[in-house]
């Protein structure tokens, strides 16, 4: 008992008193109903709390939980103010005199709602015209005053939500750090830092928006003066068009919004100013930094809810572009008249302003020149006569446009625009101005353009060159080519703004005197004439006449746009040629192939290199009148062909060849390594003597049909002989072996019959079953001929003596198979 009695003893008990208040934190429900009353009394709202709790360090005060705060009705049921947990410190001072004195009101991650209604009010506005409206002490009150002092209230990570009457909207602040404090008698002031949000997106980079501001007391809220500094900044401009629009409109670079109002809601001050570092497509890389900046001041007034005076100006090098006038109801549906100015912008700045929005412009394009405009813009309104909409127009002139990379200088006529309306949707309308492409007469473009897309016409004589080279330097992609020549022209260049979609081409031009050279063969290709037309999905040929490879071509192709990849656009044709030579066409089959007689079979000639027609996908019908195969003259032939996925396919391979008729197919795989080959077909009424001529070796006359099936593989020609099999059937009559002398008249043989099967492995043709049918006599003919024409044949017959045929065709050696002596008489 002396411990507790004494000094230390009490210092102890304070302790664990003090201490055990602090871990328990008791009740005060008590007081909850009396705290509840006076926040609402004070608030004009209804307030409920769920449990208040006493503290006592670091300072006395309350734990408020489950705080709300009830909104008017006629802004909507939800509560204006939620918080979990709140904090009420209560002042020292005031608890010397026996009173309750809330000091500092504390929310953790509160969640507050601002409403707006359909008239144009505030949730928020009573409860400013009620702070007014009591006569408390400043925050920071002298010790003498005895008045309630004007708590110190902040929130930390709380959030701030919008609603525009019935309708929520998406946009809200994040993270909030709030301050609200009474600077003096008459005045408060305030801080708030936040992140700017859409709740149905996952953001980030929107930057941090920073509010300061204070106002004074008034009779009034219009009549209150205030003074706030709005800071957005660190925001990036592609989070930025996501947060308003709801999309990435594909825009970068870093934002910075700064903001004054002064004066009073009824006669409100406004300035901003804007800027955007970097600015840039997101898909264009170079061409420098560049910055964008616009200032803007403007009058507001709450008693006609009108922004008026306004004048945001945006300076262009020695230019600049104005919109000055007045916007009624800003927040609602709005009234507006203006006047939007271009005053001497230079071209120059609008190239690179182009380069840093359009995707292939050249980085070193000069654009000189400046551009004046003056448009007005004026929404209906119920006491204005003027017609409403948009009207004005502007001028571009000295125009020059130069490129070192695309080899392009151009001058232009000067260009006038008119600016129109459909309703409120603006139409820009750029009358005919004249350009020269490379002809004595120049083309003529014009163009119209809305806010969705655009549409360009370009009509008249080009050079091919000439006009390839603008298109590069405007941003079009064009192919690669060497081609010269002239086209009539009758363009329409269209597309839609909407994710930077890339123009379309249509129309149609007529091509004369082009000329160009074919890799594939080595060797120009000119174009006589063609009508090209170009529709929104295909690029049809008509009316072609061409010349390429000693061959004159006639016909039409067709083909879609927007492929991407050669293999990827299948190409459908309908080609006649005069006559067509092999050896002049074969380096598109085969690049390096070395030049061999027809019927000659080397063993060393290379193939190497890959098919031309690899990456094809090409189908249909191609005639000729001739084709030269090494000496062979092959006419009237025609064919379907289809290349696809690296195969080729020819079939209903018809002509007339060596005086019989051929159909067949052939058939080549360039997928498969080594490539491979089949062929088949058959001839009716070959003319033996004429294949015989065209082997310059007259070893045979008369007429056959012939059958025949070959599958070969391999790069080179050794390797296609060593791997072809197949089979040959051979139906000859009436005819002649010159070279062959069976008897001792010195006669050839006379054939009257001959039938042949004959199997082609390992580069020899192995008679499986043959029969000849001479004067008087009827031979079975077995054994092998080589590609090589070496010879080894037989005639046997029953009870006679046969014949041994041996040597090459054009010196054949015959021997008695009973005499082996005895030697053949050979003709020359």
């Amino acid at each position: 008992m002396r411990f507790v009695r004494s000094s230390r003893g009490m210092i102890v008990l304070g302790f664990f008193l003090v201490a055990g208040l602090c871990l328990v934190r008791p009740g005060a429900n008590r007081l909850r109903s009396r705290i509840v009353s006076s926040i609402s009394l004070a608030l004009g709202r209804s307030v409920d709390v769920s449990s208040v709790h006493l503290r006592f360090l670091p300072q006395p005060g309350f734990d408020l939980e489950n705080f709300v705060v009830h909104d008017d009705p006629a802004f909507g049921a939800e509560p204006v103010l939620r918080a979990q947990e709140v904090t009420a410190l209560l002042r020292m001072s005031s608890l010397l005199r026996g009173k309750l004195e809330i000091a500092t009101l504390s929310l953790d991650e509160p969640s507050l709602n601002l409403v707006r209604s359909s008239e144009g009010h505030w949730n928020l506005e009573n409860l400013v015209e009620r702070a007014d409206k009591i006569s408390a002490a400043p925050t920071k009150k002298p010790k003498t005053e005895t008045r309630p002092a004007f708590p110190y209230i902040e929130a930390r990570h709380g959030r701030v939500n919008f609603k525009f009457g019935p309708e929520k909207k998406p946009y809200a602040l994040t993270d909030a750090d709030f301050s609200l404090w009474q600077d003096s008698e008459n005045t408060w002031s305030m801080r708030l830092k936040a992140q700017p949000m859409r709740t149905d997106f996952n953001l980030s980079d929107t930057g941090i928006l920073r509010v300061t501001g204070s106002w004074q007391r008034a009779a009034t809220l219009r009549d209150t003066p205030l003074q706030f500094t709005f800071l957005w900044d660190r925001a990036q401009l592609g989070q930025l068009t996501k947060l308003a629009y709801g999309n990435d409109k594909g825009w970068r670079g870093a934002v910075q919004i700064e903001a004054q109002l002064s004066g009073t809601p009824a006669h409100l001050e406004a300035s901003a100013e804007a800027a955007t570092e970097d600015f840039r497509r997101y898909d264009v890389q170079g061409g420098g930094a560049m910055r964008l900046a616009v200032q803007c001041s403007a009058h507001y007034s709450s008693v006609n809810n009108t922004l008026s005076d306004g004048d945001c100006i945006a300076p262009v090098a020695d230019g600049s572009i104005r919109l000055m006038g007045t916007v009624a109801n800003p927040l609602g549906p709005r009234t507006y008249d203006l006047v939007l100015a271009a005053e001497s912008v230079p071209l120059q700045s609008m190239a690179v302003l182009a380069r840093h929005a359009k995707l292939g412009l050249p980085d070193d394009l000069v654009a000189l020149g400046e551009m004046s405009a003056h448009v007005k813009i004026q929404s209906p309104g119920e006491e204005r006569n003027t017609s409403s909409g948009w009207g004005g127009g502007g001028d571009i002139t000295g125009i020059r446009l130069r490129s070192g990379l695309t080899n392009f200088d151009l001058t232009p006529s000067d260009v006038s625009f008119t600016v129109s309306s459909q309703g409120m949707n603006p139409h820009v309308t750029v009358k005919p101005f004249r350009i020269q492409l490379g002809r004595s007469a120049p083309a003529v473009l014009q163009g119209h353009f809305s806010h969705q897309a655009y549409e360009v016409e370009l009509k008249g004589e080009a050079q091919l060159q000439r006009l390839l080279q603008a298109a590069r330097t405007v941003g079009i992609p064009v192919v690669q080519t060497a081609a010269e020549g002239s086209a009539s022209l009758d363009l329409q260049i269209a597309g839609s703004w909407a994710r930077f979609a890339a123009a379309d081409i249509t129309g149609r031009a007529h091509l004369h005197s082009v000329r160009s050279r074919s890799r594939a063969l080595d060797a120009p290709f000119d174009i006589i004439a063609a009508d090209l037309i170009l529709g929104p999905s295909q690029t049809e040929v008509t009316n072609l006449t061409a010349s390429m490879a000693g061959s004159s071509w006639r016909g039409s192709l067709s083909l879609p746009r927007h492929c991407g990849t050669l293999s990827a656009c299948p190409v459908l044709f309908d080609l006649h040629a005069d006559q067509i030579t092999t050896e002049q066409w074969a380096p598109l089959l085969f690049p390096k192939a070395q030049k061999e007689p027809w019927y000659r079979f080397g063993s060393a000639t290379t193939l190497s290199g890959t098919s031309r027609l690899s990456g094809l996908d090409a189908t249909g019908k191609l005639t000729a009148e001739k084709i030269l195969v090494r000496g062979v003259v092959v006419n009237k032939a025609s064919a379907r062909i289809q290349v696809q996925g690296g195969k080729l396919e020819v079939t209903d391979l018809r002509a007339d060849v060596l005086g019989g008729r051929h159909l067949g197919e052939w058939r080549a795989d360039f997928t498969s390594q080594p490539p491979r080959y089949t062929v088949s077909g058959g001839v009716d009424r070959l003319a033996l003597g004429q294949l015989a001529a065209a082997m310059n070796n007259p070893w045979i006359t008369g007429s056959a049909t012939a059958k025949y099936r070959v599958d070969a593989s391999g790069l080179t020609l050794s390797e296609l002989l060593a791997s072809a099999t197949g089979t040959l059937h051979i139906d000859a009559r009436d005819g002649l072996l010159r070279r062959v002398v069976l008897s001792e008249d010195d006669s050839p043989v006379q054939m009257r019959h001959l039938t042949a099967s004959l199997a082609l492995r390992e580069g020899r043709f192995a008679i499986q079953e043959g029969n000849l049918e001479t004067e008087g006599t009827q031979y079975q003919l077995t054994g092998s001929a080589s590609l090589g024409q070496v010879l080894n044949l037989k005639l046997t017959r029953d009870g006679a003596p046969g014949f041994n045929i041996t040597g090459t065709f054009t010196q054949p050696h015959v021997s008695p198979l009973a005499a082996p002596n005895a030697q053949a008489e050979l003709r020359r």
